[in-house]
């Protein structure tokens, strides 16, 4: 399909889904959203719904500002992928032991490394250049944050909990790919809460309809310190899941050594960012909240739940939606209500074939509670194409 659009106070609303299928509150949300005065495009994703300050699924575009609740509490969040040479046949029948040794290499939920994990130690460079200098950046960060150092360092290359994971998949030719979702950790939410309080007390942003689009505007010193916050948790959410997808790497090696696996190129995409962008001969600063950039030729990550697949995509360039493409396949219920419906013996019958966590603490991530990832997809054909369709044989979870 391509978008609909729907009448905002500042500029339209381009949506990408079906508006009769989305809460009230998402687009009162998105309502408001088109009345800040910074305000330049928004586009709408077809996984849109409600989210905390704002949005998800959303992706806005600012001459001038940027607004915190945008860009969402987990800085960086986001994808990494990569097409090993293992196939199905190399798989045992039983799954169990190798979930159990990825839950061992990668911490999950609030849990930590005992050390910090020294990247040097994996096969190939488990981390691009500049670690050292990104670890010295530290110093600089808000001084609210600066007793977490310690948790931060123990931190990177851990999962955390909600809709984070780490798969096994397989796609419909047989090849195996490993696949994680994660992002800055604590230390991201904690800066993120950090600069919202902050934004929210600036007189600008004091008649805001909604003062959770309180703005950080240019040539501000807030605006100065949230970027330097901003982009260095986005950096923590890129090595972070570089790191796990290393101590993936290294389980796989290690249970499959007679087929010496080999890897290919890793895709990975942060789905909670700022970018520094130009659209119609202006500099705009673009904050993605549940939303992958899907440039010409740019490859992506679109997931669906634990029980359903996920795919590799390549974006279309389409400037309409900000050269962006959906998440995932983005929830249709919240996590309390889809523990009122669903019980364990739900999960049971809706993760087959899945060997995940089948208890009561991942009921909230049920595949019912989440829109199906093919109608996602098909709500999104002129903003990326299909380039592999993912079944997860294990999931990994918080």
């Amino acid at each position: 399909m391509s978008y609909v659009e729907l009448p905002g106070a500042k500029v339209p609303i381009r949506m990408w889904a079906d508006p009769a299928s989305v809460e009230e509150g998402a687009l009162q949300q998105l309502r408001n959203v088109a009345t800040l005065p910074w305000i330049k495009g928004l586009a709408v994703m077809p996984d849109v719904h409600y989210g905390k300050g704002a949005t998800v699924g959303s992706v806005i575009a600012m001459r001038g500002a940027v607004c915190p609740a945008a860009v969402g509490v987990d800085i960086g969040c986001g994808m990494s992928a990569v097409r090993t040479s293992l196939t199905a046949n190399d798989l045992p029948g039983d799954l169990s032991p190798l979930r159990s040794k990825i839950e061992q290499a990668i911490p999950v939920g609030r849990g930590m490394h005992d050390t910090a994990v020294d990247p040097e130690r994996f096969h190939g460079p488990a981390a691009t250049g500049g670690w050292n200098d990104f670890w010295a950046r530290f110093d600089g960060v808000a001084e609210a944050v600066k007793f977490r150092e310690e948790r931060a360092v123990k931190q990177m290359g851990t999962l955390g909990g909600g809709n984070h994971f780490v798969e096994v998949c397989t796609d419909t030719s047989g090849s195996v790919w490993l696949m994680l979702h994660s992002g800055s950790r604590n230390i991201g939410k904690e800066l993120a809460e950090f600069h919202i309080g902050v934004a929210q007390k600036l007189p600008h942003n004091q008649g805001l309809i909604d003062r959770d689009l309180a703005v950080f505007v240019a040539d501000t010193p807030q605006m100065a310190a949230y970027r330097n916050d901003l982009f260095w948790a986005q950096e923590y959410a890129k090595y972070n899941r570089t790191l796990m997808m290393a101590l993936l790497k290294d389980v796989i090696r290690k249970e499959f050594k007679k087929a010496k696996p080999a890897f290919e190129q890793e895709i990975s995409a942060h789905h909670n960012y700022v970018a520094e962008e130009r659209y119609d001969g202006m500099d705009l600063l673009v904050t993605r909240k549940g939303a992958i950039r899907a440039g010409s030729g740019e490859y992506g990550i679109i997931p669906g739940s634990m029980g359903t697949g996920s795919y590799i995509v390549k974006g279309l360039g389409n400037e309409k939606a900000f050269n962006s493409a959906s998440h995932g396949a983005g929830r249709r219920m919240s996590r309390n209500a889809a523990k009122r419906r669903f019980s364990t013996r739900d999960l049971e019958e809706q993760t087959q074939g899945v060997e995940c966590r089948k208890d009561s603490g991942v009921v909230d991530e049920i595949p019912a509670a989440y829109k199906p990832i093919e109608q996602v997809i098909d709500q999104q054909r002129d903003l990326v194409e299909v380039v592999a369709k993912l079944k997860q044989v294990v999931c990994v979870k918080g």
